[in-house]
């Protein structure tokens, strides 16, 4: 990084720092889908204890609910993505649950060690590029 000009040591730190924002971002986003999942998990186990009969509140939105009845606690439905949802039994749904929390895990492991490589290599940027021009207003 030493041979580089000044305004190619600027130009690296603004890129290093851009990919370092959407870095955290990205691991923003897998700590929030991750928090769902537990969410999730948790409540099919709630689920799994309540007897067949027990009058409930189910979810249609985030903020929306109406009564309903457990017919079947055995059988739920599980999101897999993009509006497409496959009937499971709770023991796959829990399984399914806790894979996804797995590979959110270890994706945000990766993600974690390359967001760390890349904001210690923006801050060498960031301290060469100051001492470059300190350098280059002391010659003049």
């Amino acid at each position: 990084m030493e041979k580089l000009s000044l305004e190619q040591l600027r130009s690296f730190k603004e890129q290093s720092d851009l990919e370092v924002n959407l870095l955290q971002d990205s691991l923003t986003k897998i700590r929030t889908a991750a928090a769902r999942l537990e969410n999730a998990a948790a409540a099919l186990h709630d689920l799994s204890l309540r007897p067949r009969g027990k009058k409930l509140l189910v979810p249609l939105t985030a903020s929306l609910y109406v009564p309903g009845k457990l017919d079947d606690a055995e059988k739920v439905l599980v999101d897999v993505g993009t509006g497409y949802f496959i009937e499971k039994t709770m023991v796959e749904g829990k399984d399914y649950c806790e894979r996804k929390l797995s590979l959110l895990k270890s994706n945000h492991d990766e993600l974690t060690e390359m967001t760390t490589k890349k904001k210690h290599m923006a801050d060498e940027a960031g301290l060469l590029l100051q001492a470059k021009l300190r350098q280059a207003s002391t010659s003049t």
